[in-house]
């Protein structure tokens, strides 16, 4: 079952969320704010649920926090408050957090935004062996904003069907890139692949996890 860290000083908010979501979901809660950094590492929850205004701690910092840290950095935070969306969405969200819901909670909104993440965060399947591999490739595609582009990247490891490489920019899950092979002054075609994981969104530099969906004979691994 999924796991929920809720992190909040009202007694009373923390009762209602948990009752509207344990029965899909295992709820642990903190009334204590200066606990949830140790709970996040202990449970590693898939999502949690962070009020912004509570006595002795800034929900601004332990957001920042939960986002700095390499074991907590790919748990989405949902800011649940009652401060205003307009004038705090865009500040938490540049600490890392990846929603904002103002209280009273939508919470059919809110269940629908835990689903999505969950799925997002479902690990890749392998189906072919992974090595860690320096290769120089060439993406041609569309970015995010409708942008063509053309970007040399390098990767960190490669398989028979697919590679994981850093990109400057963002584009959709599931868009497609052509791939070529690039190096001694001529760029081999390689074929087409997949986006099908983000590692880092958000960031300057995402990770993005390719599967090919169609190959040459000019691809390092075949199957």
């Amino acid at each position: 079952m999924p796991k929920i860290l809720i992190v909040d000083d009202d007694d009373a908010m923390r009762g209602l969320i948990r009752m509207r979501l344990s029965d899909t979901y295992e709820i642990i809660d903190t009334g204590n704010p200066g606990q949830a950094l140790g709970l996040a590492l202990e449970h590693k929850p898939d999502v949690v649920l962070l009020d912004l205004m509570m006595a002795g701690c800034s929900g601004f910092e332990l957001c920042q926090s939960l986002h700095a840290l390499s074991y907590t950095s790919r748990i989405p935070v949902f800011v649940v408050t009652g401060e205003s969306a307009a004038k705090y969405k865009d500040y938490v969200e540049s600490l890392g957090a990846s929603d904002f819901f103002e209280k009273p909670i939508n919470f059919p909104r809110l269940k629908s935004r835990i689903e999505e993440v969950l799925k997002s965060n479902l690990p890749e399947r392998r189906a072919h062996v992974r090595v860690r591999m320096k290769l120089i490739l060439k993406l041609k595609g569309v970015d995010e904003s409708g942008r063509s582009f053309e970007q040399l990247v390098s990767t960190e490891n490669v398989s028979a069907g697919g590679f994981l490489c850093n990109l400057t920019l963002s584009f959709p899950k599931g868009a497609i890139v052509s791939v070529f092979l690039s190096g001694k002054g001529e760029d081999r075609y390689v074929g087409l692949a997949r986006a099908v994981r983000t590692e880092a969104p958000d960031t300057p530099w995402q990770r993005y996890g390719f599967q090919f969906t169609e190959r040459s004979a000019e691809w390092i691994f075949q199957p």
